[in-house]
This record gives C-alpha cells, sequence and structure tokens, in this order.
C-alpha cells in the first residue's frame, strides 16, 4: 500500500501526464464502486491493468471507491433496476444470458448493474476534476504545503524518512 501511495505522490510531483493519473482515479472509482464477487470485475480489473495509468493511483481509488461503495448500495440498487428494465434493452439482456460464460458477469443483478452505470457516469467529472486538482497541487498546494511548519516537522520525522526509503526500495 505505500508503495502505492508514493508512486501517487512522486507523479503527481513529476512530469508525469496529469490525464494518466486522472484516468487512474476515474478507472479505479468504476471498480472500487463495483462488488468484486463477479466475472465483470476481474476482466475489467485486468483490462484496465493494461491501459497505460498512473497504478498508485488507480489502486488508491479502488480501495477509496470500494470504502463508499456500500453507502451508496440503495443508489446503485434503484439505477440498476431502472437500467434492466428498460424495455429497449430488455431483449438484448437476455441475449446476453444465453451466451455462455456471461452470466458469470452477473450484470443482471441490480446493484452490479447499478454500480457499474454510476461509475461510468462518475468517470467524466472526475477526470475533468482530477486534471483541475493535479494542476492546482503543482502550481501552489505542494509548494505551500513544503513550506508550511507542519510539512517542514512532518518531515523531519525519522520515521518518515525511514518509510520513504523502504518505499523507494519497492519502487
Amino acid at each position: 500500500m505505500i508503495s502505492h501511495i508514493v508512486k501517487l505522490f512522486r507523479a503527481l510531483n513529476e512530469n508525469a501526464k496529469p490525464s494518466e493519473i486522472a484516468h487512474a482515479f476515474s478507472l479505479g472509482l468504476i471498480l472500487g464502486f463495483m462488488p468484486k464477487s463477479n466475472l465483470l470485475w476481474y476482466v475489467l480489473f485486468v483490462l484496465f491493468l493494461f491501459v497505460r495509468i498512473n497504478k498508485g493511483g488507480y489502486f488508491i481509488m479502488m480501495i477509496l471507491g470500494a470504502l463508499v461503495a456500500p453507502l451508496l448500495d440503495t443508489l446503485f440498487d434503484r439505477v440498476g433496476y431502472f437500467v434492466l428494465t428498460l424495455k429497449p434493452l430488455e431483449s438484448f439482456f437476455a441475449t446476453l444470458l444465453d451466451i455462455p460464460f456471461v452470466g458469470f458477469t452477473k450484470f443482471n443483478n441490480t446493484i452490479v448493474m447499478g454500480s457499474f452505470v454510476c461509475g461510468i457516469i462518475c468517470y467524466v467529472p472526475l477526470f475533468f476534476l482530477m486534471k483541475l486538482f493535479i494542476k492546482y497541487w503543482r502550481t501552489v498546494l505542494a509548494q505551500a504545503i513544503r513550506q508550511s511548519k507542519v510539512g517542514k516537522a512532518i518531515n523531519a520525522l525519522p520515521v518518515i524518512s525511514k518509510i520513504a526509503e523502504k518505499a523507494a526500495e519497492l519502487v
């Protein structure tokens, strides 16, 4: 976990493309929202690992999304029910269920479908918010934190320097 945090902060402060970090957060949110007990989650997880994104941000956002997801289950259930009962899509979903192994994705579960749809809906706004945050971080916030008394005190702690050394070895 520490290595992912270090990778994220390194990318925020280095010359990494902001879009790679923003995509990582957005994709991590999609998977964080979804229940982990279905084939769709695993297929998307592996697929997203092959995309050029910041893996630290991807895993951190996946964890944060998974922490928030239980609070949003009723919303996911309602959205999933709405999508699964749309008349124009009913025959499409019925056809998908007839295809071998597609049933293992559990797309016909209201919470799986709702969390997937909500994650996709949140993708674009989160992408642009993260790009704005990264620009703000690089121009204003990082320097302000380094110059603050709290930032200097944290950097002076021996535990922090040891964690940074260990994290550098992991990366």
